[in-house]
């Protein structure tokens, strides 16, 4: 069949190549390689042919053949694939079965692991309040006695401020008192050395005109007689003398 096709693809390549004639359709082809091309179909169409008859005469027989091979691969494909699914289920589940086991493992170490958190937790918020329950009340504590020393120093504090003001009212009440004594003691003194002093101004003047009366009368050291107002004379002078003493006295005192 193949030499057929062959041959009828050379007849065309000669009738496309062939030289065309003028002012036609028609061309000029090679008589002898036409008809060699021509007995080589004919020679091929009888076996092919023959081949033909055969394929078209077994083919029943092959048909029946690939039908039954086709059922067969089928139940072949399906008997396998029933086994697959088969094993497929059981390995499903035996994974199943496993997981359900790893499962429950994961659960139970899951809880078990949650039980001992929360006792831990538990234990520790229970810790932490304590401590803080301690601190609560050594802070509340520590406040107090805080709050005690404020108020005591503050107690102190008021104290020493009423003392410090009785302090300097008594010392100002004695600065008074001190000023008001020695006002009144150096008044009288003043007073009692005016008094001196016009007691010697008195003699002084006395004596001045004592001195000036009296002349040299050549009359021995006896000097005249002394009268009456020599002697009231000689009292006066011994009153200035006794005034010095007194204002002597209170100086040193």
């Amino acid at each position: 069949m193949y030499r057929v096709f062959e041959a009828l693809d050379e007849l065309v390549t000669l009738c496309e190549e062939a030289r065309g004639l003028p002012m036609t359709t028609s061309c000029v082809v090679p008589r002898g390689d036409v008809l060699e091309l021509l007995d080589d179909v004919r020679e091929a169409i009888p076996g092919e042919l023959d081949d033909a008859q055969d394929v078209l005469d077994h083919r029943d027989k092959l048909v029946a053949d690939a039908t039954e091979e086709a059922e067969r691969a089928r139940t072949e494909a399906q008997a396998e694939a029933d086994r697959l699914l088969a094993e497929a289920r059981e390995q499903a589940q035996q994974m199943i079965a496993e997981a359900e086991h790893e499962a429950e493992r994961t659960v139970g170490r899951g809880r078990r692991e949650y039980a001992e958190l929360t006792e831990r937790a538990e234990a520790e918020s229970e810790r932490m309040v304590e401590a803080g329950r301690q601190n609560y009340e050594r802070s509340v504590a520590d406040g107090r006695a805080e709050q005690a020393r404020l108020v005591e120093a503050h107690e102190v504090t008021r104290a020493a401020h009423t003392e410090a003001e009785r302090i300097v009212d008594a010392a100002t009440d004695e600065a008074d008192r001190r000023r008001a004594e020695c006002d009144h003691y150096v008044d009288g003194t003043l007073a009692d050395f005016s008094e001196t002093l016009e007691s010697v101004l008195d003699t002084v003047g006395r004596h001045r005109h004592q001195l000036r009366m009296s002349a040299p009368t050549g009359q021995g050291a006896a000097g005249p007689p002394r009268s009456r107002e020599d002697e009231e004379s000689e009292s006066r002078e011994v009153a200035p003398r006794e005034g010095w003493r007194r204002w002597s006295e209170r100086l040193g005192a």
